[in-house]
């Protein structure tokens, strides 16, 4: 194993959430992550709370970098994640959402599936457990790459954008275990989006526009992981792995006011004939207070992407 990865949380009022995230991060097999926490949360922030604090520390003593950052402006989840994105500076990068439960091996397969495929990005949709009692064949349609992940461009309304059903409830879950794929090789396959856990080439997000789009949006809106993740797949292409290896806890999005879908007001860009490699790093947004890993005080809050609700919203995690 070789190479940082920057795994990025947003959150917002979910303090225990985070420590549970955050502490299954620390239990990862791959031993270098740096982790960057963007905290938008009401009065002290969740960093400030006990029980994120003694995850910090555990974090912190076991080698792992941190970062984490008290963010009073609000502009949107957009905006949020173009801040996180800004931050990055690792060759891949892994969004996670504050109220995801990962497996050890999640991080290490999903570096290895990027790397080997050459791809945009990678993502493990999250399984909704309370739904285990529930089957749904209509919704468990399932499209493995056979060959190389390629680009694709997935548009609102296309065939294609039905497979989004697969990552409700817990459709993926009941598909993985009928084929027995609990603890068997990881497979590739197609998607519309992830939800929740994403793991991106840096570079390729970048030069994909990254979340730069926040500027087009109201601060109120949702779908923004959406729409770059589908303008990435378009130019470099991307899929998700099964098994996945990621849970949802389920709690209640902090993201209510849905009614403007970035895939459905912005355009999405035709994949451009040429291969870009990458606009220059953003630098640290004007006005924020960074607290280093080095140091033992935390970060007030900033907005966590909070999933929606599992099955009407596909598992889809925003703050």
């Amino acid at each position: 194993m070789s190479g940082t990865i920057d795994v990025l949380v947003p959150t917002r009022n979910r303090p225990a959430a985070l420590a549970v995230t955050l502490t299954a991060l620390g239990a990862q097999t791959w031993p270098a992550l740096r982790i960057v926490v963007a905290d938008q949360s009401d009065g002290r922030g969740a960093c400030a709370c006990g029980e994120v604090q003694a995850v910090l520390r555990y974090l912190r003593a076991t080698g792992r970098g941190v970062d984490t950052f008290r963010r009073s402006r609000r502009s949107g989840m957009a905006e949020q994640r173009a801040f996180l994105l800004a931050q990055a500076r690792a060759a891949y990068c892994l969004f996670v959402d504050d109220d995801v439960i990962l497996e050890p091996d999640l991080v290490a397969r999903l570096y290895a599936v990027i790397r080997e495929e050459r791809c945009g990005l990678v993502g493990s949709a999250l399984h909704g457990l309370s739904y285990l009692g529930q089957l749904r064949p209509v919704q468990e349609a399932i499209e493995f790459w056979d060959g190389p992940v390629m680009p694709e461009t997935v548009r609102p309304g296309s065939p294609a954008w039905q497979r989004h059903h697969l990552h409700s409830a817990a459709n993926l879950f009941h598909v993985q275990s009928r084929l027995g794929n609990e603890s068997g090789p990881t497979r590739r396959y197609k998607i519309a989006w992830v939800g929740g856990c994403v793991m991106f080439d840096t570079a390729m997000l970048r030069a994909a526009g990254g979340f730069d789009f926040w500027r087009e949006l109201p601060p109120q809106h949702c779908g923004e992981d959406v729409l770059a993740q589908q303008r990435v797949m378009a130019r470099f292409g991307g899929c998700a792995i099964l098994p996945s290896g990621a849970y949802h806890m389920e709690l209640p999005t902090t993201v209510t006011a849905r009614a403007i879908d970035a895939p459905y007001v912005l355009p999405l860009a035709d994949p451009p004939a040429e291969s870009a490699a990458g606009p220059p790093r953003a630098g640290r947004h004007a006005g924020e207070v960074a607290i280093s890993s080095a140091m033992s005080s935390c970060c007030p809050a900033q907005d966590a992407p909070t999933c929606g609700d599992i099955d009407d919203q596909a598992s889809r995690v925003e703050g």
